[in-house]
């Protein structure tokens, strides 16, 4: 049934529940992983994380190759990307550009006044999407 995962991440510690979450059903299907992390840019795409980041392209490629390395370990097929843009536009459209099966994202779960302002990549993954989104709390 899903063949062709895609994973987004960008190394915080809810992505990376999304990341174990990701490998061991990609392991359980023998399907390739797809892991994208976008460096963010544009109003939509601030939040502060991007701000607290020193080095937002470095920690985009070490996001990826933490992925690449553990579902390497795991014998998972995977296959990394980053690409710049606004992360929810951009891991919908590469999740089309790879005919996913499925999108698995974390998700921090704001909430309250936060939440309304903001909202959250996952939460727009999932309302904008047209591939099935597989979305993985993160810790509280």
């Amino acid at each position: 049934m899903y063949q062709t995962l895609l994973i987004a991440t960008d190394g915080s510690e809810a992505s990376s529940r999304a990341v174990d979450h990701a490998i061991e059903l990609a392991e359980q299907l023998d399907a390739t992983l797809n892991v994208l992390s976008v460096t963010g840019e544009g109003p939509q795409a601030e939040n502060k994380q991007d701000h607290m980041r020193t080095d937002p392209d470095a920690e985009t490629h070490e996001a990826i190759e933490d992925v690449e390395r553990r579902a390497t370990d795991a014998n998972v097929e995977v296959v990394g990307e980053t690409r710049p843009g606004v992360p929810q536009e951009t891991i919908i459209n590469y999740g089309e550009e790879i005919d996913a099966d499925v999108i698995v994202v974390g998700s921090s779960e704001k909430s309250g006044l936060d939440s309304l302002l903001s909202g959250s990549v996952a939460q727009e993954v999932v309302s904008e999407s047209r591939i099935p989104v597989l979305t993985v709390r993160g810790p509280e």
